[in-house]
This record gives C-alpha cells, structure tokens and sequence, in this order.
C-alpha cells in the first residue's frame, strides 16, 4: 500500500508538468496586440545602414541584443528568417562571426555566441545553419571540465578543472575569470535551441554546477548552503578568481536570516527570482523529471517567492531578464498555473500596463543595460510569445 501511495505521488507532482490549457481567447487577443506594438517598435529601430538593433557605429557591438530581437520575432508563428527585418538581421549577426566560430565584436564572447546561437536556430536557412554548427563547436571550448579550461573567456587560467572543482561545468565571460549562472543558462538554452541532446556532457557537467548554485543543503555540498532550504538559484560559486580556495558563492541579492528546520536562524546567501528561472529552466533542458528533487525544491521557491511586481529578491534590477527567463522556464515546465495564478495572463497583464505608446516599455532600473529600449523591449517578446506559444 505505503508503494501505491507513493506512486500516486510521483503521478501527481509529475501532473504538474503537463501540457498548459489553452489560453483564453481574450488574453490571447490582449497579448497578441501586445507583441504586434513590441514587433512596431523593433521594426522601427532597426539600424537602417547595418541591419542590426543598437549599433554602435565606433563600437564594440553586442550582436546579442539583435540575437534577442531575431528571437522574439522568430518565435512568432507569423514570421520566418524570409522576412526582410530578420534576413537583415541575421546577415549583421554573423557579420560578427569569426574563424573559430564564436560571434562577436572582440568582448564577451561566450555570452553573444550563445544568444546568437539561439536566434540562428529559429532561422533554419542555410547560411545560418552553417554558423550555427561552428557556434555550438566554439561554445564546447568555453565550458570549464577536465579537458578545458575556460576558453578564450579565461586566458589566464591555464588549467583544465575536475569534478570537485567550484568552475567544474560552468560557463563565464569578462574580467572576473569565473563561470556563473547567467553565462551557463544561456549556453544551455543554445544547446538546447539547436537540438543538442540533453545526453550531450555538456548538459552532463551543467548539472554539477547547477546543484552549486541551488541553495539546498540536500542538493548543494558547498558549505555556504549549509541548513539552507530555499530552493532557489544564486548567481555564482566564487566572486572571482581570487577566490577560488575559500569558494565562498556569490548572489547578486546578497544575504538574508533564513529559519532553519529546528527553528533557528542563519544567515545564507539569497536566491532570487531571474537565477532561479533560469537555473529551473536549465534543469528541465537537462531533461529532469518533474519528480526529480532539484525540480521539485526548485519549483517550490517559484511557489513561495511568485510575483510580477518585481525581480523576486532584487526588485526593479534586472526585471525584464526576470520575465524573459520566467517566460522560458514556464512555458518549458507545461504549467499554466503557479500558486493558483494563471502565470501567462498574469504577464501579459503586466507587460500590457508597461508597455508605452511606441510599443516599448517603461524603463525600470538601469542596471545590466536595462536602460536599452531595445533590449528590454527583445526580453518582454520572447517572455510574451512563450506565454501565447
């Protein structure tokens, strides 16, 4: 009896990543007119001479910010790589290419290769096809395992990392010299995109940095996850390089008192709202059953901590990263519901009242470029097309 029981659980918790039910007519027409104003914009800002969105004509260049844009439109059942906004875009994207695959303007590597990834593999033409393959070449280099060292992301670091490392199956980009959540979810949502295999070793090591950045001492060994029973996703390992040997972990949203089971109170890292979705939405890219404890803890935070006010844990800092990585994570999931809120209807309720007469959208905070009319408004059209998918 205690087996059966059991198994009516795992059917259960397994139920809660089932296909959505279809979006209600109305909301669906509200969200629809939502992205039509978003797509206006977009259109209406792309730079005219090179094909791309928020160009730099004395550079550097983020090719990423027009891969975000090619997604969003891509995503849209209503147009393809033929329409000559996106056939322009993709050619200033792999104006960018180099020899050894990745794409990019000479800074930050990993992090527009990957996004670029993603937007060439919605456009299944030849040419992308093409970069597409190198792309996913070059993003292996950039993974930190025993045989790789970071890449062309860590020159300095020198040495290949085992399994007991803190960088051990992550991705990073830029001064600091260390992997970190962001980097490796959009590594992951490339390999994904482009058909990889969730057997891939890339998926493989992910998982182990993953189970370092959820805070969880069940699923997390590092002893800044020590009682720690959030749930949710920090930020990074280390800080920095230099902190290698202490591995002290790091969370954009700093620390806060958590009561532990014996109803003390300690002081943990916080997981927050934009790493936990995209720390779930990376577990599930993984393949990982709905009933698998990672999941399940996962999911349990997103319960706890559900809100469109904000960026869960940081407020208005990185919002539209938070709805693009939610819109993501959730629509992977196949739930239509968190805490009894029909998520979708709730963003496009919230995406509708931000957006302004333009079709972009109100500036939240200014931190991580979200001063960029462009980028927030690429974010806020792949959160609503999975919302409307």
């Amino acid at each position: 009896m205690i087996r059966n029981i059991f198994s009516c659980l795992v059917l259960c918790v397994a139920a809660l990543g089932s296909s959505a039910e279809p979006l209600d007519a109305q909301s669906y027409e509200r969200g629809r007119a939502v992205i039509d104003r978003a797509i206006e914009f977009l259109r209406s800002s792309q730079d005219q001479q090179t094909g791309g969105w928020s160009h730099n004509p004395n550079g550097p260049n983020l090719p990423a910010i027009s891969g975000l844009v090619i997604n969003g439109m891509l995503l849209d059942p209503r147009i393809d790589a033929s329409d000559p906004m996106v056939e322009r875009g993709i050619d200033y994207i792999l104006s960018f290419a180099k020899d050894d695959g990745s794409i990019h303007d000479n800074m930050l590597p990993s992090y527009n290769t990957a996004i670029c990834v993603s937007a060439l593999s919605h456009a299944r033409t030849h040419r992308a096809d093409s970069a597409l393959a190198s792309g996913i070449a070059f993003l292996r280099t950039v993974q930190y395992h025993n045989n790789n060292t970071g890449g062309i992301e860590a020159p300095d670091f020198k040495e290949p990392v085992d399994p007991d490392h803190p960088y051990y199956g992550g991705v990073g980009y830029g001064k600091h010299g260390r992997p970190d959540l962001s980097n490796l979810s959009f590594f992951l949502q490339a390999m994904h995109d482009a058909g990889v295999s969730s057997e891939d070793p890339a998926y493989k090591r992910a998982l182990v940095f993953l189970k370092r950045v959820q805070m969880d001492e069940d699923i997390n060994e590092m002893p800044y996850a020590d009682a720690s029973k959030q749930g949710g996703f920090i930020y990074a390992t280390v800080p920095d390089a230099e902190s290698v040997d202490s591995i002290p972990g790091q969370s954009q949203a700093g620390e806060f008192k958590e009561t532990t089971a014996d109803g003390s109170s300690i002081t943990r890292l916080r997981a927050y709202g934009s790493m936990t979705y995209s720390g779930f939405k990376s577990l599930l890219f993984a393949d990982l059953p709905p009933n698998d404890p990672r999941v399940l803890v996962a999911w349990r935070w997103i319960e706890s901590n559900y809100s469109l006010e904000e960026n869960p844990g940081m407020g208005d800092q990185g919002y539209y990263y938070f709805l693009c990585a939610m819109g993501r994570a959730l629509d992977a999931y196949g739930s239509d519901t968190v805490a009894d809120h029909d998520w979708r209807v709730d963003l496009i309720n919230t995406l509708e009242s931000l957006q302004q007469d333009d079709g972009s959208f109100s500036i939240k905070h200014e931190r991580w470029m979200e001063n960029n009319p462009t980028l927030i408004t690429a974010y806020a059209l792949i959160a609503l097309q999975h919302a409307l998918n």
